[in-house]
């Protein structure tokens, strides 16, 4: 027991004792917080619940009646605007829906209200705007299917005005001829002027006159009364209106007898009984006038139960707003309780824990523990001497025994580790000079290559400048011998008289083929001139650059190439395509250095040309011919050379090592590895370069840009993959 109190006395030393301590004082802390966050949460959610359930819907329900006071406010003018009954019963029929939903929401907020007396008045007001508009629906109603009618009857009086026109004009017409002529007709004879020179001749003039005047007056009063805006005005027009009449029917008793009179009679009938009748013109348009003058005031009446209307609804918005603020600011009352005492727990929640940062983590751990880290980083280092000593009895101190414990350690494995890694270095070592004695070998090896190439060059000049003498004597002794051919076919034309034609024509065969032999010895004599002119171009190397025209360059040492593979392999044949650039012109160059770069890319295509053939002709297939084809091409400042060729391209893990010296795909008797090396630094002196755009399995195409100007030497070269 006593051992048990002990190691408790002695565990408030602890890093964890003292951690959890920390803990476990921000939790409760934490704990505290949540109480009281818990506490201003539920009160604000009672206050929140208060406005959610009660004033918020209040509100809303308020907002609504005088969303909907405003809708029916502004529905009686939408009635008198209908143009159809189509129209006007769409807008009754929203009316209506507007009204039960505006008396629904009414009575939701009377149940939730105990001002009886405001309801009371509120809904008097609403019960009066839609009476006054159901009013103003019938109206509208009664003043649309008036406007039909009176429609109907305007077009049955211009009808009855045309016909009247149709027989009264003519009559008139007629009777003014007669008047002035005696003519009836003008199929019938005229009659004495005694007989139609009467006065009652002139009296039915007269009165067809003012039939047509009193016409038209009648019409026109008829026109008027549908267009006044006053039902007072409509009683004068009618006076005058029955005042036409009278003379209308004076004159038609006079006129009684005449042909058109019966017709005439029965229309003007008509016309007064649509004018004056109980469904007349004048009726009817007084009917509309005193509708319309009902329907102002049935609006005006509106406009007045609207203002109180909207007074009211505006007192109730105000109520439930007035609740609503009351509920708010309950609720931020609640919220402001609680955020002052969370602030106070934060704040002492923030002093502790300041003080235990200060006083605990930065006093006692993290000054101990970057002392630690520091000597842990000086072993790290390397420093492994330093003696590692922090006081104390806790956690960080135990770690600090157990290091200095690991320091003792690692210097004993630190002087294993010297002894072996020492031994490793001398293996190293030794492997590296095993790798430089090899690379020694194969560079002796090189030099031994190089030195055979060399002798080989100039044994190739000497025998070229020995053959060289005799296909001169073989040139001139067969220019002599054609020149003496030539001399004896003057001889032969000469004494052609007596020899004899078979004998003739047998010399003269014989001469041809002469001619012939001599010729293709001469041609042939020349082409081996120009191979030992090119070998010994070959072996002379001056270093001095001049000017040179780089396709003859080109073409020479292309066929070089061309003729030494053939003396390599009897079987090897090549199409060559040839394109110079007659722009490419003289460039200053170094002839025997620019001419071995072309040697050397036309050397290689002939031999991967011939090398593919093999292979396809080892397989039995057939078809496959080697082609070489070079380009030359003036650009605006260099000139560009392409050796292409079918070889079967160069593979991806290949074509990065191309130009590296001594790297060769061929066997050691067919290359060196210099070739393209050597081509480079050429192409490099001359201010170019060298680039190889290879597809594998296909072709390559070998590049040579030479500027125009004498640049310094630039890039090596590049590669391009397709």
């Amino acid at each position: 027991m006593r051992t048990f109190f002990r190691r408790l006395l002695e565990s408030r030393y602890r890093i964890s004792t003292q951690l959890y301590s920390g803990i476990w004082g921000a939790v409760a802390l934490t704990v505290a917080a949540g109480l009281v966050g818990w506490f201003s949460f539920n009160q604000v959610g009672e206050a929140q619940s208060v406005v959610n359930e009660n004033t918020v819907p209040e509100l809303a329900t308020a907002f609504e009646i005088a969303q909907y006071s405003s809708t029916l406010v502004d529905a009686a003018p939408n009635l008198t605007t209908a143009a159809t009954p189509e129209e006007l019963d769409e807008i009754a029929a929203g009316i209506e829906e507007t009204s039960g939903a505006f008396l629904d929401q009414l009575d939701l907020m009377e149940e939730s209200q105990a001002d009886a007396q405001q309801f009371e008045q509120l809904r008097y007001y609403v019960d009066s705007l839609i009476a006054n508009i159901a009013a103003i629906s019938r109206a509208e109603q009664e003043l649309q299917r008036l406007a039909v009618v009176s429609g109907q009857l305007r077009t049955e009086l211009d009808d009855l005005g045309s016909q009247l026109d149709l027989v009264v004009i003519p009559a008139l017409d007629d009777q003014f001829f007669f008047g002035m002529t005696g003519y009836r007709s003008l199929w019938e004879l005229p009659i004495p002027r005694d007989e139609y020179l009467t006065e009652e001749q002139l009296v039915i003039y007269r009165h067809l006159s003012e039939i047509q005047a009193n016409t038209n007056i009648a019409t026109q009063l008829v026109a008027t009364a549908f267009s006044v805006s006053d039902a007072s005005q409509v009683e004068p027009l009618r006076e005058s209106f029955e005042a036409a009449q009278g003379q209308i029917e004076t004159s038609l008793i006079v006129l009684e007898g005449a042909d058109f009179h019966e017709e005439l009679s029965q229309l003007f009938a008509q016309l007064f009984e649509r004018s004056l009748g109980t469904e007349g013109a004048f009726n009817l348009a007084t009917q509309q006038l005193r509708f319309l003058d009902n329907q102002v005031d049935l609006l005006s009446d509106n406009r007045l139960i609207a203002v109180d209307l909207l007074g009211e609804v505006n007192l109730l918005v105000s109520a439930a707003r007035g609740r609503a603020d009351e509920a708010t600011q309950a609720s931020d009352q609640a919220i402001l309780t609680g955020r002052t005492l969370l602030l106070a727990i934060s704040i002492l929640s923030v002093t502790g824990a300041v003080l235990m940062a200060w006083l605990f983590v930065g006093r006692v751990l993290l000054r101990r523990l970057n002392q630690l880290s520091d000597w842990m980083l000086g072993m790290a280092d390397g420093d492994l001497e330093t003696r590692i000593e922090i006081k104390g009895r806790d956690e960080v101190a135990d770690m600090a025994a157990a290091l200095e414990v690991f320091r003792i350690n690692a210097l004993e494995v630190q002087r294993l580790n010297l002894v072996e890694k020492l031994a490793n270095e001398l293996e190293e070592k030794n492997a590296d000079l095993e790798r430089v004695l090899d690379d020694l070998q194969k560079a002796q090896e090189q030099i031994v290559i190089q030195e055979k190439l060399a002798a080989l060059g100039e044994l190739t000049a000497g025998v070229a400048h020995e053959i060289r003498n005799p296909l001169n004597f073989v040139k001139n002794f067969a220019e002599s011998s054609e020149e003496l051919l030539e001399e004896m076919q003057e001889i032969f034309d000469d004494i052609e008289d007596d020899i004899e034609d078979d004998d003739m024509d047998y010399i003269q065969e014989i001469k041809g083929d002469l001619v012939a032999n001599l010729g293709r010895i001469r041609s042939h004599g020349n082409r081996a001139n120009s191979i030992v002119e090119d070998m010994l171009m070959m072996g002379r190397d001056s270093g001095e650059k001049r000017m040179a025209n780089l396709n003859n360059v080109v073409h020479e040492h292309m066929k070089l190439a061309y003729h030494s593979a053939r003396a390599l392999d009897p079987d090897f044949n090549l199409t060559i395509n040839e394109e110079y650039d007659p722009n490419v012109g003289e460039l200053k160059v170094v002839p025997q250095d620019i001419g071995r770069v072309f040697l050397n890319l036309v050397s290689n295509a002939c031999y991967a040309t011939d090398e593919r053939r093999k292979k396809i002709e080892a397989t039995g297939e057939k078809g496959f011919m080697p082609e070489l084809r070079v380009t030359t091409h003036r650009e605006e400042d260099r000139i560009v050379v392409k050796v292409w060729d079918n070889g079967g391209g160069i593979p991806d893990d290949v074509v990065e090592k191309i130009f590296n010296p001594f790297f060769t795909t061929k066997p050691t008797d067919k290359g060196t590895g210099l070739g393209l090396a050597l081509s480079s630094d050429i192409a490099r002196q001359h201010g170019g370069l060298i680039r190889v755009e290879t597809m594998p399995g296909e072709a390559t195409t070998m590049i040579v840009e030479i500027p125009l100007d004498d640049n310094p030497i630039r890039e090596v070269a590049g590669i391009e993959h397709h």
